[in-house]
């Protein structure tokens, strides 16, 4: 049943309660696509200088998954179930980046690609580009400089430096295909996630929480969660640069972007274009 038609044929309610039903009922579809397009089109014209800062602040908001997340593992007995809970710490990057409204290159992959398949021309595509790479580059600055700020000494028990360490070396412990498959695993549920927050309503917190939560349980990559835990590793000596190019970097990126532009953004496009012909 439509959203806005959702009780309004009722003749047991009255015009109160026919709006309250109303505001219960299920978005539709087509709906949730041009709230999440709108949202593309404000993400693809705003200003270089918004984008870098927003970006610089998600990926700087992201370095609290891996502090909650090896405190967490600190904190627990070396058992079989210890990956169950310390999974929860991973969401509090995503909590904080999502809701406080800071721009996330995954969401990106989504949101501002539906502008993109609605209008098909060079400009939006140009846009679309300077976009993601502003966004990807100010991310992982950010996620850089919180990598950097954990190696200060004496902020974090020996303990808490170590899980974080072993959460890094973790990260580039697969090889390239592996990692590949993970990474759009990653990038279609973060993107999914984003088509579910306009349904979710007061359920927001809840939706990232679960979702994030999967990804890290299943020991997904995510290019800049990823970035915070292998720079950390990178810049402690526990490994080289080229390990977090080529065996991170590299295939996170092309993973995250194919989960979120294929598998989510061009299947729930592909499911909707038909009912847009319909309404022109």
């Amino acid at each position: 049943m439509s959203d806005q038609k959702a009780g309004s044929d009722s003749p047991h309610l009255d015009e109160e309660e026919k709006g309250q039903a109303a505001s219960h009922a299920a978005l539709r579809p087509l709906v949730i696509h041009e709230i999440i397009r709108e949202e593309g089109e404000t993400e693809l014209s705003r200003k270089t200088m918004s984008l870098i800062w927003s970006g610089l602040a998600a990926g700087l908001s992201m370095g609290f998954s891996l502090v909650a997340q090896s405190l967490l593992r600190a904190g627990l007995p070396d058992a079989p179930w210890r990956h169950l809970v310390d999974s929860f710490g991973y969401s509090v990057g995503f909590i904080i980046v999502i809701l406080g409204r800071q721009q996330l290159f995954t969401e990106s992959t989504l949101t501002a690609v539906l502008p993109v398949l609605m209008r098909r021309d060079r400009q939006t595509i140009l846009a679309l580009l300077r976009l993601w790479g502003v966004v990807l580059l100010a991310n992982a600055a950010g996620a850089w400089v919180f990598a950097l700020l954990l190696q200060l000494p004496g902020v974090f028990r020996p303990d808490t430096l170590a899980a974080m360490g072993s959460l890094g070396l973790e990260q580039m412990s697969y090889p390239f295909g592996p990692t590949l498959c993970k990474a759009v695993f990653a990038g279609w549920l973060i993107a999914m996630m984003v088509w579910l927050l306009p349904s979710a309503r007061s359920s927001r917190l809840l939706t990232v929480l679960l979702i994030t939560y999967v990804v890290s349980l299943a020991r997904l990559t995510h290019i800049i969660a990823g970035t915070v835990e292998t720079a950390f590793a990178v810049l402690a000596g526990l490994a080289p640069f080229g390990d977090y190019l080529g065996k991170f970097l590299v295939p996170t990126l092309l993973g995250n972007t194919i989960g979120g532009v294929t598998l989510v953004a061009l299947l729930n496009h592909a499911a909707i274009a038909p009912e847009m012909e319909e309404v022109k």
